[in-house]
């Protein structure tokens, strides 16, 4: 069996996987992944004990037990880039023997979701409620990168939105990837669902001008027009596409369910977000552990 190197499986003195600081036994198969590193103690609040605390950088974790089922919560910053970072480690938690640096025999498949924040594309999607991403769009080029990209993209869709939107070559060519179908019916039965797009910035990449004019200025008319097998696109956030691609090509579950937080095509924006972000949170916790 083929031995990873050290310079391409990078671990601490302490044999914990080289961004997160973790070890194998401190992540449970369930995984909550939120943005923000202060979200993550807000999740594990709810917790009837927590029996790991770990950060560095951005990267915070907390991992314990809710109703009695073990469940870790991460901190993955903002981008796809920080998934690839994220999502790579705990596979590898999880895969790969970290003291003999082989892949393992038995695949240990892990069940992330990610709760976030998020701006609609759609004029009837009211702030403050929960969208879930039955399909992930990447605006970011991450999958691109890796080797078996079509085997998970779904190819119709994908050749519908470039000849839609008449795509500017000049810009990552987009990825569209499945949710996972079993934490869907289980977590999200009862939200809004449609597409969402990963975008690789905040601003331009998301249609916003302040001071610099964009590629496209009417980008967010014509993806709030799109539909595809009466699918439409509802939100924009910056990290889905790279967790639902990365997951399907390792073989582990993901769903991303992101509060409302702005409605893009009414100019709205949440008064107070947090107590419905608590309220999402408490029922995915709910319906996750059950």
């Amino acid at each position: 069996m083929t031995q990873l190197q050290h310079s391409e499986l990078i671990l601490n003195a302490d044999g914990s996987i080289f961004h997160l600081h973790l070890l194998p036994e401190e992540i449970a198969d369930l995984i909550i992944l939120v943005g923000d590193q202060d979200r993550v103690s807000v999740v594990s609040e709810f917790f009837d004990k927590i029996e790991v605390r770990k950060q560095n950088r951005e990267f915070c974790t907390h991992t314990g037990t809710y109703k009695g089922k073990r469940i870790s919560v991460v901190s993955t910053g903002i981008g796809t880039d920080n998934i690839d970072i994220v999502v790579n480690e705990l596979d590898a938690l999880a895969n790969i023997d970290l003291k003999k640096r082989e892949i393992k025999k038995e695949h240990r498949q892990l069940n992330f979701i990610r709760i976030g924040t998020s701006g609609a594309l759609q004029a009837e999607i009211p702030v403050d409620t929960p969208v879930a991403s039955a399909i992930g769009c990447g605006f970011d080029g991450l999958l691109n990168f890796y080797a078996n990209r079509s085997k998970i993209n779904i190819e119709p869709l994908e050749k519908a939105f470039l000849k839609h939107m008449d795509y500017n070559q000049l810009l990552p060519v987009p990825y569209f990837v499945n949710a996972s179908e079993e934490l869907l019916k289980k977590v999200a039965f009862d939200m809004v669902q449609g597409i969402t797009i990963s975008a690789p910035g905040f601003y331009g990449p998301q249609g916003r001008v302040l001071r610099l004019p964009i590629i496209d200025s009417k980008v967010n008319d014509k993806i709030e027009a799109f539909r595809f097998n009466d699918t439409r696109i509802t939100n924009y956030e910056m990290e889905c596409s790279a967790i639902y691609g990365l997951s399907a090509q390792l073989g582990h579950n993901a769903l991303t369910i992101c509060n409302i937080i702005a409605n893009r095509r009414r100019g709205e924006y949440s008064t107070d977000y947090r107590p419905h972000m608590i309220d999402t949170i408490k029922k995915v916790l709910d319906r996750f552990t059950a």
